[in-house]
């Protein structure tokens, strides 16, 4: 995944202010680093709503199961943001972590598939919360189309094209089924839009400048299956296979060392 990177200059008042000024150039961040990122977020959301104006990297690494070092070593790919000795400035941190995620401004997202996922997706809160703001649901059959679910009315297929156009979509969320997966995304990437979370089960061919994340549930189950396949006592362990023995969270992965 490509992020900005960003470079802080400090206040006229003591810590580091948000950095405000994008790299020009654009470095390969990993997926884990990026969801890594999303849980800092949240902790600092948090401390801030308690009143809290610094945070040290211990204090961050246990909210994302990782540690120190790796939280200094995710947040300088992006700037200089803590004082040693002092910690993270709630605040800014705050701000510049909203930035580097995309999140200091609403993006436009169509919800293509109004089965039980989608109709699931888009019940869900948090997407408003975060500035996901879902214009329109389209789907195929017939019988779903005009139903309005919370105010948002079903949109035939046909209207994809002009839909995309005449509200700006950038985002979509892909719920079809893997036959016409493809297919709808031929035709979104088409019409404008940059970036797909996809539900179906199948690896989707796009353009380069397309970002496209995948969800496949069964693949998140056969991972919970094959952590418990390896506990001492299962049907499934192998010979010496154990378990981590400190915890059931998987980690969210570490770029300190071989794993």
């Amino acid at each position: 995944m490509l992020v900005k990177t960003f470079t802080s200059h400090p206040g006229p008042m003591g810590p580091p202010s948000l950095p405000s000024r994008p790299v020009t150039a654009s470095r390969k961040i990993s997926q884990s680093t990026v969801r890594r990122l999303s849980l800092y977020l949240r902790a600092l959301e948090e401390l801030a709503v308690g009143g809290t104006e610094s945070v040290s990297s211990g204090e961050l690494a246990r909210t994302a199961g990782t540690s120190a070092a790796q939280v200094r070593k995710d947040l300088s790919s992006f700037g200089s943001f803590g004082t040693r000795g002092l910690g993270y400035p709630v605040s800014s941190l705050l701000q510049g972590l909203r930035r580097i995620l995309g999140l200091s401004r609403p993006w436009t997202v169509v919800l293509v598939g109004a089965g039980r996922i989608g109709s699931a997706l888009h019940a869900y809160p948090h997407f408003a919360e975060r500035g996901f703001r879902i214009v329109a649901v389209l789907d195929r059959d017939p019988a779903k189309v005009g139903v309005l679910w919370e105010g948002t009315r079903i949109r035939p297929m046909e209207e994809l094209e002009t839909m995309v156009a005449g509200e700006g979509v950038e985002m979509a969320i892909l719920a079809v089924p893997g036959a016409a997966a493809q297919e709808v995304t031929d035709r979104l990437v088409a019409a404008g839009v940059r970036a797909i979370l996809n539900f179906a089960p199948v690896r989707l061919e796009v353009p380069a400048t397309v970002v496209v994340n995948d969800v496949n549930l069964a693949l998140e189950m056969e991972a919970l299956s094959f952590a418990l396949a390896r506990r001492p006592g299962s049907l499934g362990a192998s010979p010496g296979g154990g378990g981590s023995g400190s915890g059931s969270r998987a980690p969210l992965g570490s770029e300190e060392g071989p794993a």
